[in-house]
Formats: C-alpha cells, structure tokens, sequence
C-alpha cells in the first residue's frame, strides 16, 4: 500500500511558503488545525453564497427569476405514463334478446 503524503503546503505569507508535518503534530495540534480549517472554510462558503445571491439578485431583473424563488416553491412528481390500451374489447359482449 503507497504511503500517503502527510506534509501540507500552507501559505502563511505571499513570500513565505511552509509545510506541516502532520506526523509530528500533538493531537491536540491536529484538533485545533481541524477547527481552524473548517472555520474558515465555512466563512468562505458563507461569504461566496452571499456574492452568489447578490449577483442572482441583479441578473433576475433580466427577465428570468432566480433559482432561489423557484427552489422555494415545491414540485409535485409527475405520473408516469400509462401503456396505451389495445382499441380491441377484452371480451365480446353478450347481445340481449
């Protein structure tokens, strides 16, 4: 089985590249990095679905609305269609006399 690379880039500074040993962190260290990291990348989310409605809310006055309004409303499930029926009766019908 091929060992996986636990040393991660980081980038701290524009001019300044470093790389974590994972190996040799605490795990207490690799908590706190956890946290750290699903901290921001749930700011960034945040903030990129803010810039993602606001841009939505401008191009909606072009005619079209956004996808936000429609993904509110719920939609039904369409009726799967039905075999077309021979036009030919099951059973001859009796004639009354």
């Amino acid at each position: 089985m091929a060992k996986i690379d636990t040393k991660i880039e980081t980038r701290t500074d524009a001019r300044l590249d470093t790389k974590l040993d994972l190996d040799a962190m605490s795990i207490e260290d690799l908590a706190t990095l956890r946290d750290n990291a699903n901290a921001k990348l749930l700011e960034k989310v945040a903030a990129r679905q803010v810039e993602l409605e606001a841009e939505m809310d401008r191009l909606s006055q072009y005619g079209k609305p956004a996808k936000k309004a429609l993904a509110a409303a719920p939609v039904a499930p369409r009726a799967k269609k039905t075999e077309k029926k021979s036009e030919e009766p099951d059973a001859p019908v009796a004639e009354a006399a």
